[in-house]
């Protein structure tokens, strides 16, 4: 994907604030159960640190979604301006949750379900 350098400069800008965050510990990541995406919340945003499977041949990625729209943002780790942004900050929110007991976001909430019904 072609981007012009002002849109580049603002991803770059969210990564490094998403990255600032995490490392002063004001932005919880939670590890998903049987994965290893990582997820956090962040103004009415959802954050997913990807793939399901981590190897060193694998891209990773960083999707970013609003929780009222289906719009989203994906930046991948082989993106030649964005990707070591992008494998900075799955390094550190691994360091950060790899002892951390995985959730699971799917899962029935008995308060979530009393609020729907």
């Amino acid at each position: 994907m072609t981007r012009d350098p002002e849109t580049t400069d603002r991803l770059r800008r969210f990564i490094d604030q998403v990255s600032s965050l995490t490392e002063k510990h004001e932005l919880h990541w939670d590890r998903q159960s049987g994965s290893a995406h990582r997820y956090a919340r962040l103004n009415n945003h959802l954050l997913i640190l990807g793939p399901a499977t981590p190897s060193g041949s694998v891209p990773r990625y960083l999707f970013i979604t609003p929780f009222d729209s289906p719009q989203c943002i994906e930046i991948n780790s082989n993106d030649v301006e964005l990707g070591p942004a992008v494998l900075k900050l799955v390094h550190d929110v691994e360091a950060l949750t790899q002892n951390q007991p995985a959730t699971d976001p799917f899962a029935v909430n008995v308060e979530f379900l009393n609020r729907l019904v």
